[in-house]
């Protein structure tokens, strides 16, 4: 189990490592990172979903290593895509809810990975993801936030379709080869199938559903977004590999979160920390380089900052969290026994205005704890343990816990943890939202 005693620290080593020296790698691979909003695990055909929904990923992770038990940290877009940089927890890197920025300064792979001689492009399509929202435009060479498309009743323009995602990434790319033989890294993040769910009716064939008058279930239609996003992301693998050699790209392909659809009577993510929202499909895809295989072991978003720079030829400094899995990937390493993983979650959004740290401290909902196979989630707002034995209840249909019972002694720790982070002010960047910000947060259901 790893615990950070020290934040101060933290931003010390986070900015030494900044300068670090380039790797002399010979041969570095380019990177393409694909991630897909509140996309669940459990509904695509590799994790063994019956519908037809993901036939170009499906062929990807089979290609590739696919991790079947990887956990995101916490079910909120921003913090959790900040935790996959960092390799920091929310508490730690400061953005535990939409809208709420991370600290500046701050250690990533990408800023890594441009130090060593990487071009970074990130290519995003929601509107948590502004600069201003969530402070990670620092950490790329261009950051490109695209909202081109309205949601709900048209009001706000919040996203952007895959499709322009995958051009303004392509686009990028084309000036990129043109303009010498660095190597790159790409970031798209699609937000399909985020809802409100839309109906595809282009895909309704593909997943076996048939249209019944001129509404279907809100399980249907998300269904038909995970077969639009498949078809996009298959599309700009395709045309990458037109312009680089496949054999050159190391793919990772992973979701932010899950999302609820009706389990535990909750439709969404963010508040709670079951398994349909921190579970999270994680594939690692390098032809030539990279056998194809599945691990089994618990795996965390947080791992992709030292694993990637491992597999890029860097040398991750020795504060990063996260474990390393280059090893495995790379040599046929095993896997590490007991690994332990750490989750929490927090109020979806900020609304008006107020004191950066209250707002951080006011907004911790649960923690939860995942070892092996057992998982402890504990209930802040009503002092409530639930804990579930994951292998002979995957759906966490009851808990084994006693109705008042107590945290066990390694949850305890970690919340106290949590909670001493929350209320460290020192370089929190204050809220940023106009009124557009707060209509567009509470037409992605992130404010009541």
């Amino acid at each position: 189990m790893e615990f950070r005693p020290c934040l101060g620290a933290l931003y010390v080593c986070s900015i030494l490592a900044l300068g670090a020296a380039p790797s002399s790698a010979e041969s570095r691979p380019h990177i393409l990172l694909v991630s897909i909003d509140t996309l669940r695990a459990q509904n695509l055909g590799a994790y063994g979903y019956e519908r037809n929904t993901s036939p170009y990923l499906d062929r990807l992770f089979a290609g590739g290593v696919r991790f079947d038990n990887a956990r995101t940290v916490t079910s909120l877009t921003a913090p959790a895509l900040a935790s996959m940089l960092t390799s920091l927890h929310p508490h730690e890197h400061g953005s535990t809810r939409n809208g709420l920025r991370v600290r500046p300064n701050l250690f990533s792979f990408t800023k890594s990975l441009g130090r060593s001689g990487y071009a970074t492009g990130a290519f995003v399509g929601n509107w948590t993801l502004k600069d201003k929202l969530s402070g990670l435009a620092e950490h790329f060479d261009s950051y490109e936030v695209l909202l081109t498309r309205k949601r709900w009743l048209g009001l706000v323009r919040g996203e952007a379709t895959a499709d322009d995602l995958v051009d303004v990434s392509l686009s990028w790319l084309d000036d990129h080869l043109e303009a010498g033989d660095r190597p790159f890294l790409i970031w798209v993040h699609m937000i399909e199938p985020h809802a409100p769910y839309r109906l595809r009716a282009d895909y309704l064939e593909q997943i076996g559903v048939k249209r019944a008058g001129s509404v279907l279930s809100a399980r249907k239609r998300y269904d038909s977004e995970v077969a639009y996003s498949d078809a996009r992301v298959g599309r700009l693998l395709d045309e990458v590999f037109e312009r680089v050699p496949r054999e050159e790209v190391l793919v990772v392909f992973l979701a932010d979160h899950g999302e609820s659809l009706g389990e535990h009577g909750y439709w969404g993510h963010g508040r709670h920390l079951y398994e349909v929202t921190l579970r999270i499909p994680l594939a690692f895809s390098w032809p030539g380089t990279i056998e194809s295989g599945v691990v089994a072991a618990p795996a965390s978003i947080r791992d992709l900052a030292p694993t990637l720079l491992s597999l890029a030829g860097v040398e991750p400094p020795e504060f990063v969290g996260g474990f390393d899995w280059s090893g495995v990937l790379l040599r046929g390493e095993p896997a590490p026994a007991g690994r332990v993983t750490l989750h929490q979650a927090h109020k979806s959004a900020v609304g008006p205005q107020e004191e950066q740290t209250r707002l951080r401290a006011r907004g911790l909902l649960e923690v939860g704890r995942v070892a092996e196979g057992r998982k402890e989630i504990y209930r802040v707002t009503n002092a409530r343990l639930r804990v579930f034995e994951l292998e002979d209840d995957p759906w966490e249909t009851g808990s084994v816990s006693p109705q008042d019972a107590a945290p066990s002694a390694e949850l305890q720790t970690w919340l106290d943890l949590v909670r001493r982070g929350l209320v460290v002010a020192d370089d929190l960047p204050p809220p940023n939202l106009s009124d557009e910000d707060l209509d567009a947060l509470r037409a992605l259901g992130y404010l009541d």
